[in-house]
Parts: structure tokens; sequence; C-alpha cells
């Protein structure tokens, strides 16, 4: 058995663990699971140098022969048919790049050895599987974490920190961005790709983390959705229309996903009482307006419409304090790989554990449920 299996999922590691050197592993090493143990070995390579302190590629795992042979001669790491070889030899973190469908299969005798699992998005295809997955972890003290990696985008995260200095440096209270309505978009030319599930699951997955993640976690208590396929059995286009209670009254979130346009377009546009960001996960760029930084050219114009002055030749754009948020180029797995490292060898909680995984597949399963009944007429 693993020494993770010591740990709390969201509790204390052991000493260990803290400091020894991680043996960690992919299971998949297909189109997303290669950069995994890529990551891994790069790690390794740094050595002393390595931001998450030692760690080991101990092996690949992948049921095709050709693929896994490949990827084990490029890594110089053997290469495993089934994960149990590598639970044999130790093993104390893996990523899972399996499809969706294996995931539950695939991750049971890991958990259950109370090894740390990354397991990309969407944690499972249905709430029954999702929760059993969240269940095993706790059940055997193995953090998991999701690989939700939008939340890594680097205009995601400048948002995060602007909202987070915003709400730190007015002593009046929060001047964050409070939302009350949210615009998202994620389309793109047809790949061919996750055919067997719904765009739902295949690509507005992760808006939903994103906007949930937003609310502070909680999920909707309103949702309608419209959903058509066309090429697949599947929805290939949907809209969600989604309605949460939050503390600070109701927000209303409309996501728009489909796998057939014509272009590649992947933005969200968040719009409070108290201001409005606008960010591009594309081009990693956001822009930011706070009402606060324009109350004075705002209230002036107030003044003026309530007076009849004809304003038609302003240039709405120019009257506005435009913020951009501060973007980094940091590599949004590794980022991701590195938060997972870091949260087995603390056993602190991830930052998308179990839980964030679980909620985002439930609502997922609420629009493709809300869509399939809009579609029958009620």
């Amino acid at each position: 058995m693993s020494s993770q299996s010591s740990a709390s999922a969201t509790g204390t590691a052991s000493a260990d663990l803290a400091t020894k050197t991680l043996r960690c592993g992919a299971i998949g090493v297909g189109r997303m699971g290669r950069h995994h143990a890529t990551k891994y070995k790069h790690f390794q390579d740094l050595g002393d140098n390595s931001p998450v302190g030692p760690v080991e590629l101990v092996g690949v795992v992948d049921q095709g022969e050709a693929q896994r042979d490949a990827n084990a001669e490029r890594l110089g790491v053997p290469g495993f048919a089934t994960e149990q070889e590598l639970i044999d030899l130790g093993v104390d973190a893996v990523s899972i790049a399996v499809p969706t469908t294996y995931h539950l299969k695939c991750a049971r005798p890991l958990l259950e050895a109370g090894v740390a699992c990354l397991i990309e998005k969407p944690l499972a295809n249905d709430v029954k599987e999702a929760r059993e997955l969240a269940d095993l972890a706790e059940r055997h003290g193995a953090c998991l974490m999701v690989g939700h990696i939008e939340r890594f985008n680097p205009a995601v995260r400048a948002l995060e920190r602007a909202q987070q200095t915003s709400m730190s440096s007015d002593d009046s209270g929060p001047s964050g961005i409070v939302p009350r309505f949210l615009e998202v978009h994620r389309v793109s030319p047809m790949t061919f790709r996750s055919v067997d599930v719904s765009v739902v699951m295949d690509m507005m997955i992760h808006d939903l983390d994103v906007v949930l993640w937003l609310m502070g976690g909680i999920e909707p208590t309103e949702v309608q959705a419209s959903g058509v396929p066309v090429l697949t059995e599947h929805e290939d286009v949907c809209n969600a229309r989604l309605t949460f209670d939050t503390p600070a009254g109701k927000c209303v979130a409309t996501i728009t996903a489909s796998r057939l346009a014509m272009k590649t377009e992947r933005k969200t546009r968040i719009i409070g009482e108290n201001g409005y960001v606008s960010i591009d996960y594309a081009k990693k760029s956001g822009v930011l307006i706070r009402k606060t930084a324009n109350q004075i050219q705002m209230d002036e114009i107030r003044e003026a419409l309530r007076s009849g002055t004809d304003l038609s030749n302003l240039d709405y754009g120019e009257l506005l304090t435009i913020d951009n948020l501060e973007i980094d180029d940091a590599d949004q797995l590794e980022m991701e790989i590195t938060s997972f490292i870091q949260a087995v060898r603390s056993g602190s909680k991830p930052p998308i554990d179990a839980e964030a995984g679980f909620a985002a597949v439930r609502t997922a399963q609420r629009i493709v449920e809300a869509a399939r009944k809009d579609r029958r007429g009620g």
C-alpha cells in the first residue's frame, strides 16, 4: 500500500510525503496523458531546482501496446498494461487521462491503495460514478484532484488576483466584481473527438467549473437548456441558462457550447453592479472595468441624460477607465500538476477537489436532462 494512505484527503500529510521523492505515474498516454507524463519527467530532470520537490516518473500505463511502448521509450521508463503493476511499484501519485467512461474502473484500485489521483475532466460520466469516486477518496484518505485546467488559465488567475487585491485594499468592504450576470461562449469546429458524449460533457464542462467557482461553489437553483444533436447522437450545440441564489442576490449565467462552429471562440463576460470583466481564454487576455473608477464620469453622463443633452457624438469607450488584467505566460498544465503535487505533499485540499468535480458533473447532467426534456416538448 502506498504511503499516501496514511494521509487524509484534506488533512495533514505524513512527514514522509513532505520531503520524500514522490513516485509518479501516468495512466493513459494518449492525446492528453502523454503531456502529463512529460511534465512529471520534466520535474524529475530539474532535480534540486524542481519547484515541487524531488519527483520520479516510475512508469506509464496504457492498454494500447504501441502507444504505451512509444511513450515508455521516449521517457525512459517502464510501460505497463494495468494499474496494479504501477501500484506494485509503490507509486505515490498518478495522473489519469483515460476516456471518461473508464475513470471509475481505473481510479478505484488506486484510491483503495491510497494513491493520490489527478483525474482529467470531467470527473466521471454521471453523478453516480462521480459520487463513488469522491467517496472512495474520502474513505481511503487519498488526495483526489480534477483536471479542470481552465482554472489555471492566465486570464482566470489574473481575475482572481484582481478580485483579491480589490477586496483587501478597500477598508469599506469588498470592491471585487460581484456577479449578477455571466455570459459564456465556447465554440469550435468539429474535431471528431469525444463524440460519444454531449457537447455539455465534452466542452461546456470547462465553463461550468469556472462558473461554479465564481459562485463560491454553490450549484444553480434552476436550470433551463436547449440542445440539438446534428452530426452525433448527442447534443452538438447547447445553450444553458443557470440561476443562482447567492448571498448578494440572484445571478444568471448563460452558457453556449458548440462543436459545429466555423471558428474557435472561448470568452466569458461577467457583469456586476460594481463592474464588468471580459476574458478571452484563447488569447489569454482580459479587461476589467470598475464602477468606482468610473463613478464621476457615470454621474456626469446620468445628469446629462436627465437634462436632455444630446450625447450622440460621445465615444463611450473613451469615457471609461479600463484596466487590462495582468496576464502571465505560465504553463497551465505545469501549474495544475504543481498544485496537485503540493496538495499531495501537504495533505491540504487540492484547488479542484472531488466535491468541485462532482458539482460540475451534476450540473452538466442537469443541463443535458433539461435540454432533452426541452426537445421532447416538456
